[in-house]
């Protein structure tokens, strides 16, 4: 049996990422208490559902602190158990509960929404530390939805390698386990003929590719990533999340990941994202 457990921060997005699951087969149950996790996974085994996702959150606050022992006892029944945790910046959570006008479930009303937001990652930091967490701040609903397809249909035996990039004025990814910053090398946004295109493109790789510079740091960064990702595996990681920025995230940033993601993937399980192209 596949138990994938949705976690985290009110606004982020679980709603989405639980109605995606039951579309691709799952038996999804939403806000369980922390505490009923192991009785009803394994009820839902012996009844013949192969693949069952839930979603706890901190509307579950007083049962919480059991969800990882929770956890640890179902993969302890040889179950294959896999914690998604979403979560998005301050100011992006503020707006969408502006735009939706819905109560925070920790609103008490003597807590401003940014308080209680806050208040709510504290009481969910266990929880991420022990996750894979997906930064919803710049994703649009249907990104989203692409993202958690590719985590439904990953081999969870193996790490992941998610390379990602990103424009450093729209801020740092969440959920970023290593990052680099190629805002150092020359920028295909100031030659006319290359602005309007990607780093995905042929004429902006080939004049990245010119540069020795460019070539230099690729070299670099692959050499880091290369020689610090068997200590990710021998501590039980299964996903790493290397991110790559640029100033707008559309050239530079993009035609890195590109290239890293076609070197370690003959050898590795890898995803690509480019946040701002997706947004």
């Amino acid at each position: 049996m596949q138990l994938i457990v949705i976690s985290g921060l009110s606004g982020s997005g679980k709603s989405i990422a639980l109605t995606v699951l039951e579309d691709s087969g799952y038996y999804c149950v939403d806000n369980l208490p922390a505490n009923l996790l192991r009785e009803v996974t394994v009820y839902l085994r012996d009844s013949g559902h192969p693949r069952v996702a839930v979603s706890i959150d901190a509307r579950s606050r007083d049962t919480l602190p059991l969800l990882p022992q929770q956890l640890a006892d179902l993969r302890r029944q040889e179950m294959e158990v896999h914690l998604l945790f979403l979560e998005a910046k301050t100011d992006t959570l503020v707006k969408r509960f502006s735009e939706t006008r819905r109560r925070h479930p920790l609103s008490d009303n003597r807590s401003t929404l940014p308080e209680c937001i806050e208040l709510e990652r504290e009481m969910l930091r266990e929880i991420r530390d022990l996750a894979n967490c997906i930064d919803t701040s710049d994703l649009s609903a249907s990104s989203l939805r692409t993202w958690i397809r590719d985590f439904v249909g990953l081999d969870h035996v193996c790490l992941t390698l998610l390379f990602q990039s990103f424009g450093f004025k729209h801020g740092v990814p969440l959920d970023s386990d290593m990052v680099f910053d190629v805002r150092c090398l020359p920028n295909p946004h100031y030659e006319a003929s290359l602005r309007p295109l990607t780093g995905k493109d042929r004429a902006v790789i080939e004049y990245l590719d010119a540069n020795g510079e460019v070539n230099r740091m690729f070299e670099d960064i692959r050499k880091f990533v290369d020689d610090w990702l068997p200590c990710f595996v021998r501590d039980n990681r299964n996903y790493l999340t290397v991110a790559i920025g640029c100033t707008g995230g559309r050239h530079r940033s993009v035609y890195f990941t590109e290239r890293l993601a076609h070197q370690f993937k003959p050898s590795n399980q890898v995803l690509v994202r480019h946040r701002e192209l997706d947004a």
